[in-house]
């Protein structure tokens, strides 16, 4: 198989699991988040920085790629983990989200999707079988099943409705499916009806995917109810396989969907949250690019190993930022994604250890509110 999962170890007092997802291009240890390489780059970085950090496995998008700059001519470049200089895995997802997200004039039909480019007002058709095929071009390690994601809120018909096509999209995925060296995901959706989520998942089961995603959470709706819906949808999915939670990327929400049994994340939230000025710390999230921190002379986070908070100051950053110079942005980039990768680090450290309980009541009993700094 292209793509396995083994588990390690299983937390006693939540459903936390540490394990590895084992791919042709390595071994990637889990709990992982996935940093978001939408134009086949890691806004800010390049390869080797996302791997010096602590990257393993990346995703990219498969609805901007096809827009710009084409499927066939990355795989005429020889595959996107060529094409962007990245040899670790890389999965794709299947456009889904951004196509009823981005595109303007959306027209939803049974047998896929019409919309037009956000970028240039063309009219493009995805399809199921288009969307495995745009992802085959690409040559990801991963790929996703092409899936409606129904906003929030929706009433239940919308959800039902999009639940029940995701189903159909996805056994049509499944049928188009080729490549044997990528591993195929199922998705699984339902809004926020738990008898909706339950027959997705009873539905894709029947398919035998390799991994399940669970996705159409983190788009509005209030975490309590996003943890909710994990609580009962995550026992349902098969033990020996990946769960990957789509869209999250806050500490914690992260260690609150490794404590449902979570294996794998992915955001944009934490360079997206970087290039506009702000970090996370164990505090809190520090927008370094407040008047207040015009003559902090501190690191960005105490006892931070990252490169930013080794060399500058939280002064010298904003300065930076206030500036428009790029190596601001750069910094800030930088120290949320060695923040994000060491706290999955610790998570599964913690798991191992059989402590992690007691990890997440620290972590969260001392985070969650934005440190001191006054906006301009």
């Amino acid at each position: 198989m292209s793509v396995g999962f083994t588990v390690i170890k299983e937390d006693t007092a939540t459903r936390a699991r540490a394990g590895v997802l084992h791919t042709l291009r390595g071994d990637v240890p889990t709990p992982v988040f996935m940093p978001v390489g939408t134009q086949a780059t890691v806004k800010a970085l390049t390869p080797h920085e996302v791997r010096d950090l602590g990257g393993k496995l990346i995703l990219s998008n498969t609805y901007h790629l096809y827009l710009r700059p084409g499927a066939d001519l990355i795989a005429a470049a020889g595959g996107l983990h060529r094409f962007m200089g990245w040899e670790g895995p890389i999965l794709t997802d299947s456009g889904g989200f951004q196509v009823f997200s981005l595109a303007p004039l959306t027209r939803v039909e049974d047998d896929g999707v019409w919309f037009r480019s956000h970028l240039d007002g063309s009219q493009h058709f995805f399809s199921p079988e288009k969307a495995v095929a745009v992802q085959e071009a690409l040559g990801a390690d991963i790929i996703m099943a092409f899936d409606q994601c129904p906003p929030y809120p929706c009433s239940y018909e919308e959800a039902r409705q999009a639940q029940e096509r995701t189903t159909r999209w996805a056994y049509r995925c499944r049928e188009a499916h080729r490549k044997k060296d990528q591993a195929l995901f199922g998705i699984v959706q339902g809004g926020v009806y738990r008898d909706l989520r339950e027959k997705s998942v009873r539905d894709l089961l029947a398919l035998d995917f390799p991994g399940y995603a669970i996705g159409g959470l983190s788009v509005g709706e209030p975490k309590d109810l996003m943890y909710q819906v994990l609580d009962y949808t995550v026992p349902l999915l098969p033990g020996e396989k990946p769960r990957y939670l789509m869209g999250v990327g806050s500490p914690d929400c992260l260690l609150e969907g490794v404590a449902r049994g979570i294996d794998m994340f992915d955001c944009v939230l934490p360079t997206r949250m970087a290039r506009h000025g702000a970090v996370f710390t164990r505090r809190g999230i520090l927008v370094v690019r407040n008047a207040a921190f015009a003559r902090d002379f501190r690191p960005l986070e105490e006892g931070c190993d990252c490169y930013a908070c080794r060399h500058f100051t939280r002064a010298y950053i904003r300065h930076l930022i206030k500036a428009n110079e790029i190596l601001g942005l750069r910094l800030t980039t930088l120290h949320n994604l060695r923040f994000i990768f060491r706290l999955m680090g610790e998570i599964r450290r913690a798991i191992l250890e059989g402590r992690f309980a007691e990890f997440k009541e620290a972590f969260l009993s001392s985070w969650g509110r934005e440190l001191p700094g006054e906006d301009e």
